[in-house]
C-alpha cells in the first residue's frame, strides 16, 4: 500500500513540493550562517518525495530546542500553517485521508526539523 501511496503522491505534487524545499535549501547554504537551516530543508525535501512508510523521530537537547526557536520566528510556523491547511483539505474526502496524514506529518517536521531523524 505503502508503494501505490508514494507513487501517487509523487505524480500529484509530491515531486512539486520536493523541488521546492530543494530550492529553499539551496538558498540557504549560500551563505555559512544558513547551512544549518538548508540542511533542514534538504531533510524536508527527501521526506516530502515519499513520505508513505516513513517515520520521524524527534531527538531532544537544549541545543535542538534553541534550534528550533529560532527555525520557528524565521518562517518555520508559516510552513507548517501551510502544510496543515492541505492536509486539512485533502481529509474532506474519505480517498484524502491518507495524503492528509502526510501533510500532517510533514507540517510537524517544519515546526521542528532539528533534532528529527527520518527512519524507515
Amino acid at each position: 500500500m505503502k508503494t501505490i501511496g508514494n507513487i501517487i503522491w509523487f505524480i500529484f505534487g509530491g515531486l512539486a513540493m520536493a523541488f521546492g524545499w530543494l530550492i529553499i535549501g539551496a538558498l540557504w547554504c549560500v551563505s555559512i550562517i544558513g547551512i544549518p537551516i538548508g540542511l533542514q530543508a534538504f531533510k524536508i525535501a527527501r521526506l516530502a518525495l515519499f513520505p508513505f512508510g516513513k517515520k520521524v523521530i524527534y531527538g531532544r537537547g537544549a541545543g535542538n530546542l534553541i534550534l528550533n526557536m529560532l527555525w520557528l520566528i524565521f518562517g518555520g510556523i508559516c510552513l507548517a500553517v501551510g502544510s496543515f491547511i492541505v492536509g486539512c483539505l485533502y481529509c474532506i474526502t474519505i480517498i484524502g485521508i491518507p495524503f492528509g496524514k502526510q501533510h500532517f506529518k510533514l507540517a510537524k517536521l517544519a515546526l521542528m526539523p532539528f533534532g528529527a531523524s527520518i527512519s524507515s
